[in-house]
Parts: structure tokens; sequence; C-alpha cells
């Protein structure tokens, strides 16, 4: 080891500490060793003794813990680091806690496979249940609700540990004191007074609707978790008879449809006002096929003319446009698909004259496939179905989540005003989205196009089991029904509740489901109605009033661009009605990481990368070095190679480090001492990198920052450590060395601090050889810390640069060694640039072997330094 001592302070950083430089810096060991010192000193406490302006807070994302963490998660989360370690040094409290998403449809999911069970909740509590030794996902045992949450909350539990250990690993400097959950106790009572809140000022509400529903889920799905696909199937034109013929003696009125199974729930046949092959039959009516229900023709102007026959027919529901139709034209409701997806297994009322019921009874109980499969059979036999079925690809709405086309079902659900119905809403929430300022700025374009592009409003309630409750019964009429419009809730004293467990006020267990007694609600909340509420979970709304004004509003929010109409946009929603602010004043969209083909990365498609293999393999620094290259909003194609790029610039820096504090000993960073002119050059040139990087990390362009930064960090390792070393090694070099020593102490100590938030690790290391404490807890540099001597220009140093490795370029010609002396060396240049050769002549000399003659040959209109040499003979 070699040891030295630095007597010596840098204002505005942490202590001096004797030197002591490894021998043989290495990269392995370093992550273990200060992830565990970074824990055991609470290195990332957040300090809420400090006053709001002092803080920043971000809004972490929480990640789902029943998926796998990809890549694009690494990614995504290094950005959001990079910028908490950055405010961190310039001086603030950063308040950035971590969540964990656990509640929901994917931690169901998992739980059933893992374990090889699935939910009943009419079947009791089993006290001691033990799930099946060998699990069977095609064979799951029943179990009860309350024990199927006992199973997702152990499960859960493990994934979290997992998920930590990955998350500091990667260095993340997340104060771990602060985390949650989505689904402790915490986010429940948060979860539930929020809904309280927004039910009794009229912006939660119950409906019955139609609603999108899943079918294999059993589960409702809000439009922000539609995703449109191609859907294959086939057009068949199929003819509906007019009461009355028309012009020609035709009575057949032919619409072209890809779901004749819906054709017993027409309401209606539709075509645009404009249509003149339609004039005549507005406000008459037709019969249907097979059926022969009537059914009235009307004009509506989201009726298509060039597309198909020009005329639909409206089914409730068959889709989105049915629904519209549906509500504007007040039509009746002919619902026969069910949540099961399956035809209605009772014969409809419209459908029970004949031979409407005797058509039905072949429909009732099937799929709509094999619904579909049967009608076309009774319209080839009825003569309706007018040729043969066209294939064609349709674009349907899936959940982002399933695999069947949804269906739309009338269920009774809750909902939050959004805007979707409501205009003046719809126009608030524009103007929260410009309050905050978004990285980059054309992300608010997406978010401007969802809230203009809704068309419902929120629905927050989902069939399932492991999630928040409502915190709502309904009380039972003599005949055991439920009022639904007078419903029992409890105060926010009494939060969090279960009302599946829990009796309401007044009431007793043994009333639950009798008559006159009560029902609670069997729903639960959307994982996104609670994640909407994370500022407000992790910042202690309504517990910790102290917390709470400290970071709220938050600073930051990060996440990738595709949940912005999904999380960002609920979190606007719930602060707006319950804060009156936006939830945070910048939004850091990320972009995709995607693989070389460009294709989006999922382990579905087998181009997914683990992200413990590539930590493992490369190095956390590495991996975040890599990371940080990814500007924020676009997406980044992967190459594991360029890990190695990242891995080569953190060895790097233990490496000059040792040279300059161990092999040079330039160990005080002082700039009092720093006079050379190649020197001032130095420092010159590092006070308009600590402007840039400062500058770009300012406006979240933390990609730039790492860019200058390490630009500069190379220069100063190929020609500047290079140009003075000769001088800085000298014993009796006087003011000459003092200044070398001086300069290369300051711009290591500038340039750990500089390098901190993207190579933690590395940083932490060199920084412990020679000071005290922790360097993601200094100070982050100011240009004006550097003295006087950082006046200078910086220009110089590019000239002298050149002039350097022109010197060796001409041993690399002759094929020599770099020790070669030379006899004679020729620069040209322009009077300038001459001129910085001459102030650096001694420095050239030595480090370009240069023994004799150095010829400074002057070219007035010279675009370039150019250099000729002639190598010393040798023996």
């Amino acid at each position: 080891m070699t040891q030295t001592s630095n007597p010596t302070e840098q204002p505005g950083t942490t202590s001096p500490r004797a030197v002591v430089v490894p021998d043989k810096p290495a990269l392995e060991g370093l992550e273990a060793r200060w992830a565990a010192h970074w824990k055991a000193e609470d290195t990332y406490a957040f300090d809420r003794s400090r006053p709001r302006e002092d803080v920043y807070s971000i809004d972490t994302p929480p990640p789902t813990v029943s998926g796998s963490l990809h890549v694009g998660h690494v990614f995504s989360y290094t950005h959001t680091d990079l910028v908490a370690r950055y405010q961190r040094m310039t001086g603030k409290s950063v308040f950035y806690p971590m969540g964990w998403d656990d509640n929901g449809l994917p931690t169901e999911r998992r739980v059933q496979n893992y374990y090889g069970v699935r939910c009943d909740p009419s079947l009791p509590y089993e006290q001691d249940f033990t799930p099946p030794e060998k699990p069977d996902p095609k064979r799951q045992v029943s179990i009860s609700r309350p024990n199927f949450v006992e199973l997702c909350e152990q499960l859960v539990e493990q994934d979290e540990e997992v998920f930590e250990q990955l998350w500091r690993q990667l260095g993340l400097s997340v104060d771990w004191s602060q985390h949650y959950t989505t689904i402790g106790p915490n986010a429940q009572t948060v979860s539930q007074r929020a809904f309280l809140r927004n039910f009794a000022r009229g912006e939660a509400y119950l409906q019955e609707a139609p609603t999108l529903w899943d079918v294999t889920f059993q589960t409702a799905v809000a439009q922000a978790e539609l995703e449109a696909r191609e859907y294959a199937g086939h057009y068949h034109r199929v003819a509906f008879h007019a009461s009355s013929a028309q012009p020609g003696g035709d009575d057949r009125v032919y619409i072209e449809t890809t779901r004749p199974e819906l054709i017993p729930s027409v309401v209606a046949l539709i075509a645009h006002p404009d249509d003149e092959r339609y004039a005549g039959l507005f406000g008459s009516t037709v019969t249907s096929p097979v059926f022969g229900v009537e059914i009235p023709v009307l004009a509506h102007p989201l009726a298509e003319m060039d597309k198909g026959a020009g005329i639909a027919m409206c089914c409730t529901f068959g889709d989105l446009t049915d629904v519209t139709w549906w509500r504007e034209l007040q039509l009746p409701v002919r619902a026969l698909i069910g949540r099961d997806g399956r035809m209605s297994r009772e014969t409809p009322e419209w459908l029970a004259a004949e031979p409407a019921a005797a058509a039905y009874e072949d429909l009732k109980g099937k799929t709509a496939f094999s619904a579909r499969e049967a009608m076309v059979a009774k319209l080839r036999e009825s003569g309706d179905l007018e040729g043969d079925p066209t294939p064609t690809q349709r674009m349907a709405n899936f959940y982002e989540k399933g695999d069947k086309p949804l269906e739309i079902v009338a269920t009774r659900q809750w909902y939050v005003r959004n805007g979707g119905r409501d205009a003046e809403v719809r126009s608030e929430m524009l103007e929260r989205g410009a309050e905050i300022t978004w990285v980059p700025g054309h992300m608010k374009h997406r978010f401007d196009n969802w809230v203009g592009g809704l068309n419902g409003d929120w629905l927050i309630s989902r069939q399932r089991f492991f999630g928040i409750p409502f915190p709502v019964w309904y009380p039972l009429d003599a005949d055991g029904e439920p009022d639904y419009d007078h419903p029992l809730l409890p105060t926010e004293a009494e939060l969090p509740v279960d009302p599946s467990t829990a009796a309401p006020r007044g009431y007793s267990e043994d009333q639950r489901g009798e008559p006159g007694g009560f029902l609670g609600d069997p729903d639960v909340m959307d994982t996104w109605a609670t994640s909407s509420l994370t500022p407000q979970i992790a910042g202690g709304w309504e517990s910790d009033e102290d917390l709470f004004e400290r970071v709220f509003p938050m600073d930051l929010c990060t996440h990738a661009h595709d949940i912005i109409r999904t999380w960002l946009f609920s979190r606007v929603v719930r602060a707006h009605y319950e804060n009156h602010a936006a939830p945070w004043s910048h939004a850091l969209i990320s972009g995709f990481i995607v693989d070389p083909d460009r294709k989006k990365m999922s382990k579905s498609k087998g181009n997914a990368v683990v992200p413990s293999e590539i930590l493992d393999k490369y190095g956390a620094d590495a991996v975040r070095w890599r990371a940080a290259m990814a500007r924020p909003g676009l997406d980044s194609p992967f190459d594991e190679t360029q890990m190695k790029v990242g891995r080569r610039l953190a060895m790097k820096v233990l490496n000059a480090s040792r040279f300059v504090l161990g092999s040079v000993g330039a160990t005080d960073p002082s700039p009092v001492a720093v006079s050379d002119p190649v020197d001032c050059a130095l420092m010159g040139r590092l006070a308009d990198v600590i402007t840039a990087a400062t500058e770009s990390f300012d406006a979240y362009d933390y990609t730039t920052a790492l860019e200058t930064v390490e630009r500069f960090f190379w220069e100063f390792c190929d020609d500047y450590l290079e140009l003075v070393k000769e001088r800085a090694y000298a014993e009796d070099g006087g003011l000459g060395t003092a200044s070398a020593r001086g300069a290369l102490a300051v711009a290591l100590h500038v340039q750990l601090r500089l390098l901190a938030p993207f190579l933690p690790y590395v940083t932490e290391e060199v920084w412990s050889w020679w000071q005290e404490g922790s360097v993601h807890l200094s100070a982050w540099p100011r240009a004006t810390d550097l003295g006087p001597s950082a006046a200078a220009t910086s220009a110089m140093l590019d000239t002298v640069a050149a002039a350097l490795t022109g010197l060796r370029g001409a041993k690399s010609q002759a094929k020599a060694s770099m020790r070669a002396e030379i006899a004679h060396a020729e620069i040209t240049g322009t009077a300038e640039m001459l001129d910085a050769v001459r102030r650096a002549e001694q420095d050239l000399r030595q480090a370009g072997k240069v023994t004799g003659e150095l010829e400074l040959r002057e070219v007035a209109d010279a675009t370039e330094l150019t250099v000729s040499a002639t190598l010393a003979e040798t023996d």
C-alpha cells in the first residue's frame, strides 16, 4: 500500500485523511463492500428537519413485485438515481423512497401458479391451511379468500427481498427506511380515505353500465388498460328484412358484420344521416334474420358510409361505438353475453315468441366462438347469408394482460370522474398537465392527447381478491335485495376496513347476507386506484403532517412513456381532487430499451436481458454508465458489449487515481499552488466542464452531463497526465512541480464528484483512499472552487495536446517506442498556437523525449498545428 498524508481540507467538502492507496486496485468486491457500508451508515437517509425549499422529493415508481425485472427497469431506475445523487450533492435533502406494487392481478396469477391454488370466496377460512406439496397449475385447489390473501402476502414478501437485493447491487441511493407497499395498512388507509372523500364530493360514483370485460380474468377493464390488436375474423354479408319493399321490389337490407352471433341482441340498424341509400328507411323498422325481431332503422353521424354496406347493426354490446349509439339514441339493453363469455342460458323476453325462441335454443350457453359458428349455419339455412364469409383482420380491444378480445357486459362498477364525460373536468386536467415541466417536452403531447381522447370516466373497481377493498356495505331490504342507492360507509377513524370480514356500525356479523341485514361490497380497487396515490402514501398524507408539508408536491416523477395514460394521469386526477395541485413539478419520461433490431424486449419474445446477469458480469458502474447513455424519452437499442466501455471507464478511474495519489503523491486538492500556464489551462477547462455538467443536470439531461465529464476525463488521462507527469515527479521541481501536483489533485477531487452519480462504487472507493466521509455526501463542484487559476483560457490545452499527439505520431509512424528520443522537431502553426507551445515547451520536451532542437515555424493562415520529427539514432 502507498501511504502519504494530506493536511489540507477542501472547503465545502468532507475532511481529508491519511492517504492509503492499494497497490493493485480492482473493481471486484467493491459493490458488496460499499453497499454494506452505505446500509450500515445510513448514508442516504432523508433529513426531515430541513424546510421544504431545501428538500428534493421523488415519487419513485413501485415495481410490480410479482413480475420480473428486466434491463429496461434497470435503466429507468438508474435515471432516477442519477438525479437523486446530483440533487443530494447540490445540498438538497433528498426524499427518495422505494415502493412495491404488490396487489392486483399479476400477483394473483403468480400465486395461483406458484402454489397451485385458486380463490373461491364462498369457502370458509382454514386456520391451518397448507398449500399443495406439489402444486399443479392445471389442477388448482380451491381455497377461501382469506387463505388466498395470506399466500399472496407470503409470496410478495419473498419477491420484495429479491428486488431490494437487486436495487442495492445497482447502487440506488434509496432511503430504505421510507419504503412502502401498495397493499399494506398505510396504503389501505390512504386509498380508502381518498375514496370516501371522492365519494362525498361526488367525484366517485357507483353505476350499472356497459363495461369492458375480460372473460378469462373475470374482471372489468379500464380504458387505460386497453390494447388494440389485430384479430382474425370474417365479414358476413347478412340480410335484414324491411317491412315494405324498397325500390326494385327487394325488401332485404344488407349489413356486413364480423360478429353474427350478436344478431339476437340487435337493437337498431344505423346509417349516416347523409347516406342517401338509406334515407327512405330512417324511421321505419326491419326484422332480424332467423329471429324475426322488429328493430328500428336510425341515423347517427358515427356511421361510416364508406365502410362495408354503410349501414351497421347496433348490438348491446358489440363494441364501444354500440355503447355510444345506445346512450345517445336511448336504445334498450338486450344483453346476451355474460361475464363468463357465454350466451345467456335463459331465453330473454324479446326472444320469447316464435320463431325467435326456437332459434335461440341452439345458442344457449355457448361461447361467443361456438355461437358464431351456430349462427352462421342458421343464416345459411334461412338464406339470409349472401356468399361465403370473407377473411379479414379486424382491430379488437384486448386487456393488456389478456389473450382474448374483450366483451362489453352490463355490470355495476365504481368510477371516478376524470374528464371522460365532463368537458370542465377535462379542461382542469389539461391545466394540471401544463403546470408540469416535461422531460422531454414533447411527452406533454401524449398526456394532452390521452386526456382529449377520453370517452368515459375512470373505472376503478375490479372483480379480484388480492387488493384494497372498497370500504362500503349495502343494506338489504326485507327481501334480501341490496339498496345500492344508500351505501353504508365507515368513518375515516375506522380505516382500514374489509367489508368482507367486518360489519358496519349498527349491525352484527350474523346479519351478513340476511334480509334486513347488510352485504359487503365484494370488489377491490384497481391497482392503479392505489398507486395513483403514491405521493400521498409515501409522503404521509393525513398521518404525518410534518413530513407531508416537507415533501409535497413532489419534485419529480419518473417512468417510461407507456404509462403516462395510466399511472401518471391517475396521480394527476387524485392530487387535483384532494390537494388542488399537480403532484410534482417535473416528469422525467424514459424510453424503451429495445433489442438490436429495435424490437421491445419481452420474455415472450425471448429477447429480454436478465439484470442480475449483466450486473454480475460487468459490474454496476458499467451498467449504470450504459443506462446514463439512454436519453430521456428515446428508445435505446441494447448491446451487451457496450458494457465493456463502461467497465473500462471504471477501471481507468481506479488506475488514474492510483497514479495521481500514489505514484505522483498529488494529494492536496487546494488550488492555491496552481500557477504553471498548462496547469492553469487545465483549471480553466475544468471550470467549463463543471458549468456544462451542472447546466445539463439542472435540465435533467444526465446524458450530456456524462458525455461532458467523460470526455474531459479521457483528455485528462491521455493528454494532461502524460504532459505533466515528469514535472510532477520531479523531487526538486520547485514551483512547477507544486503547480502540477496541485492541478492533478484538484482535477481528481473534482472529477470524482462529477462522476459520482454515474459510477457510485468506484468513486466512493477512490474517495476513501484520501478523504473522510462519502463522496456522495460531498459538495457538487463549483467553478469558483478552483480559484483564480481557473480564469485562464483553456484553448492552449488543445494546442499543447495536439503538439504532443504529433510527437507521438511521428514515433508511431517510425514504429519506434514512445520512449525513443527525438533529435529534431518542427512545429508549424499560427503565432497564437506557437505561443501556447512555447509556454509548455518544457513539458513537451519531457513528455515527448525531445533532446535536440525544437523549431517553431509560424504560418499566419494555418488552420491546425502540424508536427514533424526526426528520431535520434540508436545503437
